[in-house]
C-alpha cells in the first residue's frame, strides 16, 4: 500500500509532539524507505546544548546508519518546518531525493522562502521539494509553543 504524504508527515508531527513534551521547539521529521520509517528525529537542541540537534540532523544519522550509507537514495524526509540552511545542506549532502516539509519559515527556510539551498543548480545534487503538507496543524503547534515561551519570558 502506497500511503500519503499527509500520512507520513502525521508520523513526523509526533516527533514534533515529542519535542514539545521536553520544552524543544516543536519540530519532527522522519525518513521513509521502502515504505518504512529507517529514522526519526525531534529538536533536541536544549537537552543537548548542541546547536545542530536539528530534527532532520538527528533523523538523517539514524537513517544512514540504518542503511550503513551515507547517501540516502530512495528516500523521502518529512519534517513539520521548512528546513534551515544547515538543514537544508545536510540533505543535499545526503542525496536525498525527495523532502515534504509542513509548515513554511519565512524567517529561516532555506528551501523556498529565504533561499532555496535544496534545488541550487551550483550544487551537485537537488532535492525534489514539496511543501505546506499538513502546513495548519505543523504551524499551529510552533504559533503555540513561542506563545508560550514569550508568557514565560514576560512573568521573569
Amino acid at each position: 500500500m502506497n500511503k500519503s504524504h499527509e500520512y507520513w508527515m502525521q508520523q513526523a508531527f509526533r516527533e514534533a509532539e515529542n519535542a514539545l513534551t521536553r520544552n524543544e521547539v516543536p519540530v519532527g521529521a522522519v525518513i521513509v524507505h521502502e515504505g518504512i520509517v529507517i529514522g526519526k528525529g525531534s529538536n533536541q537542541i536544549e537537552m543537548l546544548q548542541d546547536p545542530t540537534a536539528h530534527a532532520e540532523i538527528i533523523a538523517i544519522g539514524a537513517a544512514a546508519t540504518y542503511l550503513e550509507n551515507r547517501r540516502l537514495e530512495n528516500c523521502t524526509m518529512y519534517v513539520t518546518l521548512e528546513p534551515c540552511t544547515m538543514c537544508a545542506g545536510a540533505l543535499v549532502l545526503a542525496r536525498l531525493p525527495l523532502l515534504v516539509f509542513g509548515a513554511y519559515d519565512p524567517k529561516a527556510g532555506a528551501c523556498t522562502s529565504l533561499y532555496t539551498i535544496t534545488n541550487d543548480p551550483r550544487l551537485n545534487h537537488r532535492v525534489h521539494t514539496i511543501g505546506g503538507v499538513l502546513e495548519d496543524t505543523c504551524g499551529t503547534i510552533l504559533k503555540e509553543f513561542f506563545v508560550r515561551q514569550r508568557k514565560v519570558i514576560e512573568l521573569r
